[in-house]
């Protein structure tokens, strides 16, 4: 699968901001507000894009300590006594299709729910927007911070019983340790199931549909993918989804005092 590189990513953000800087000289009407107020969005998440890209650059993947932790995750989740990956992982791994399936949806659903999710709010709910759309900068900033503590995932502790589905199945988003656009000793907080919360908690909260409930199941299948496929501990999922927690509290905060100021 081919990522936007960063410097596409950068293109893409000055482009935007020429675009929204244009419009601004045109007669003020619905079309200049909706291509100026698009023109800006996408800017600003290239922008971001471009640095989660750039961050990802640095030479951190590297496995000193990864593995360690990963034994100390692995001990901490038997002492609370949830139930393991490898359970889970061993039910998925007796039904081919299954496995299959798992291990497709961990690799393709993960971009594609995030880009849809962001433009049918931006498009039908802009008021909710901002909201979520801080939520997600923050948290994946947060990630990125994170990731700084080398963990591995439950697939390099073959020792344990753990496989790697991506290998046996095809479909791998990482290739050899490295490579890809993903750092593969940063399982610690998992970025999948903060981005599939969003998704889900994002729509759930913006919708008024009485169908909206049913897509609280992506995030449901997320944490099963990211745990089925060995790339993720549950512990993972849980911290991820207490940092969107926490940021979508310091973004209320931040816009009541706002609000105060005003």
């Amino acid at each position: 699968m081919k990522w936007v590189t960063w410097d596409q990513a950068a293109i893409s953000a000055v482009v935007s901001f020429m675009v929204a800087q244009v419009a601004t000289r045109f007669p003020v009407s619905r079309a200049r507000t909706f291509i100026q107020a698009t023109s800006t969005e996408l800017g600003l998440i290239s922008f971001l894009y471009m640095l989660w890209r750039l961050a990802m650059r640095l030479p951190l993947d590297k496995p000193t300590g990864a593995i360690e932790r990963a034994r100390q995750i692995d001990r901490f989740q038997q002492f609370l006594h949830i139930p393991s990956e490898l359970s889970l992982q061993h039910f998925v791994l007796r039904f081919d299709w299954l496995a299959r399936s798992t291990n497709f949806y961990y690799a393709v659903f993960h971009v594609p729910a995030m880009v849809a999710f962001l433009v049918w709010l931006f498009v039908r709910n802009r008021n909710a927007y901002p909201h979520w759309r801080s939520a997600l900068a923050m948290l994946t900033a947060a990630c990125l911070v994170i990731r700084y503590i080398r963990v591995a995932p439950p697939r390099f502790l073959p020792d344990l019983g753990y496989v790697d589905l991506a290998t046996r199945f095809g479909l791998s988003v990482y290739g050899p340790v490295g490579t890809g656009v993903s750092d593969q000793f940063a399982a610690m907080p998992s970025i999948h199931v903060g981005w599939a919360a969003i998704v889900s908690l994002g729509i759930i909260s913006a919708s008024t549909s009485k169908w909206r409930w049913v897509f609280a199941l992506h995030l449901v299948f997320t944490v099963l993918a990211v745990s089925a496929t060995g790339n993720h501990w549950w512990l993972d999922g849980v911290a991820a989804i207490a940092l969107l927690a926490l940021a979508l509290r310091i973004d209320t905060l931040i816009r009541f005092k706002l609000s105060k100021t005003r």
